[in-house]
């Protein structure tokens, strides 16, 4: 299955990560946050602005993307964490 998003929407896999303490502890699934970084799968096409005009959105597919905190609808597709995010949850993209 595949998910095509509209508008100003963006499909982003979640990228799970190893959290670790200061001191190199890692810490077990039960007590780690959840992951705040995802590669982007699928964009829409862009935000409708009121005279009509379409503008197209920063982010690209396979862009790696930090996004907010408590953004986006969680989506789970063919065992894949998937978010939902409109563009303004989107907080940068790492180089």
């Amino acid at each position: 299955m595949t998910l095509r998003p509209l508008g100003d929407k963006v499909v982003v896999e979640v990228v799970e990560e190893a959290q670790t303490t200061s001191s190199g502890i890692v810490l077990p699934d039960s007590a780690q946050e959840k992951s705040q970084r995802g590669k982007v799968l699928a964009v829409g096409s862009g935000k409708v602005l009121e005279s009509g005009e379409r503008v197209a959105l920063e982010v690209q597919e396979g862009d790696t993307v930090v996004f907010a905190k408590y953004g986006g609808t969680e989506v789970n597709i063919d065992g894949k964490e998937l978010m939902i995010l409109s563009e303004r949850d989107i907080h940068a993209i790492v180089q």
